[in-house]
């Protein structure tokens, strides 16, 4: 439990950080307030901040009675952190402050399968670091789909991308000469959600993500879920089927391989309902513009999706679940039966259990590779390895630059 506590502390660390980033200077009070978190706990985060060098004392801010409050600020606005979101065929990226606010992004087309393709990848993350500043980065996140044992060192197994064991991580330090951290994309997500989403308002939260795969993250007592070697939310690989489709995994009948985008776009083929070159954005059309069999389609991915997210929930015992992805474009179309499946197959005490589901933006995810980077200065726990002694070092620096 004591870890789990330490990881929770983290995440508040990086908040207060992110909070007076994007706000400016607050008091104790407020930021207790607004960070939905106890008097006494920001008075002991502020205090390990002080001693760290990360934040300063200022003013004391006006009173309208009592004694008047000091207000807190950052020592040091000057850094920031890139991120970055790989996908099958495109790669997104952000760079963002250290309140996490994106200050520019960018989109790049890419192919996992290629033979070139970790070689294209770095040239594509080298080019978007150069055009900002790269001696103000704290170091560079990277999000994707598959397993990360260790973030630190970032060797990465991958399905949905093609990839067994590539050294990512080492090969992006080499190559850009900043700290690197590397993790599943749904992690990473999560992480966002902990700092800038529903994540401040929960200590358990369940994060589903739907679109070429179906990915969930765990966040139990404020800690991110890894599992033993960073596989933990393997949601899409629920056997669902046993005679069900091939997926991408070896195994048949996997949930995304029922409800991913390219088995939705597989199941309109079959029926002659679009064309071979036609994919999930003209099936979509479709049942936006009535289509039966269109909406038909969804539906049953709806209703399958339900019933598999019922058993996660029923495990689980969050107090919300937030889907997004790609595949929350169609919702629409998916949550009617969604909806029916869900509840009718939740256990009586967890059939009030919140879904909230957020529109879909694929720089968010880049944003939660992001603050992977602006979490690792209190990463306790060891998971980001040397590269949190790194990123630390070099966020006291550029304390030390400007004081």
């Amino acid at each position: 439990m004591a870890t789990v506590q330490r990881s929770q502390a983290d995440v508040n660390r990086t908040a207060v950080l992110a909070h007076l980033g994007a706000h400016g200077p607050a008091s104790r009070a407020e930021l207790a307030r607004t960070l939905d978190v106890s008097p006494a706990l920001i008075t002991q985060l502020s205090k390990d901040l002080l001693a760290d060098g990360l934040i300063v004392e200022l003013q004391e801010a006006t009173s309208s009675g009592g004694r008047p409050a000091r207000l807190l600020g950052l020592a040091s606005r000057d850094v920031g952190a890139v991120g970055v979101k790989v996908a099958p065929d495109h790669v997104a990226f952000v760079e963002v402050g250290i309140d996490g606010v994106v200050k520019r992004s960018d989109v790049k087309p890419f192919d996992a399968v290629s033979p070139l393709a970790t070689s294209h990848l770095i040239d594509l993350v080298k080019t978007f670091v150069a055009v900002g500043e790269p001696a103000r980065l704290l170091g560079v996140g990277v999000g994707l789909p598959g397993t990360v044992a260790q973030q630190g060192l970032g060797i990465v197994d991958s399905t949905q991308l093609g990839w067994n064991q590539v050294p990512l991580g080492e090969q992006l330090r080499r190559a850009l000469q900043l700290p690197v951290v590397v993790e599943n994309n749904v992690n990473a997500l999560s992480v966002a959600e902990q700092l800038f989403g529903q994540g401040r308002e929960f200590d358990d939260i369940l994060v589903v993500t739907v679109g070429n795969g179906v990915g969930a993250g765990l966040i139990a007592d404020g800690s991110i879920v890894r599992g033993r070697a960073g596989g933990a939310g393997d949601l899409g690989h629920v056997p669902v089927r046993e005679d069900g489709p091939l997926c991408q995994c070896g195994n048949r009948g996997c949930l995304e391989a029922i409800i991913g985008q390219s088995a939705l776009v597989n199941d309109a083929r079959s029926i002659r309902l679009i064309g071979a070159d036609e994919g999930i954005d003209e099936l979509r059309a479709l049942a936006d513009g009535g289509n039966e069999e269109a909406r038909e389609i969804f539906a049953h991915a709806g209703h399958t999706f339900g019933r598999a997210l019922a058993g996660a929930v029923n495990l689980l015992d969050p107090e919300v679940v937030v889907l997004l992805g790609e595949g929350v474009q169609a919702w629409s179309h998916w949550a009617p039966a969604f909806d029916q499946a869900l509840r009718s197959a939740l256990v009586p005490g967890k059939r009030g259990t919140p879904v909230v589901v957020e529109t879909w933006q694929d720089d968010r995810w880049a944003q939660g590779a992001a603050a992977l980077v602006l979490a690792t200065p209190f990463d306790s726990d060891g998971v980001a390895g040397e590269q949190g002694r790194l990123v630390r070092e070099r966020l006291v620096a550029s304390i030390e630059a400007t004081s």
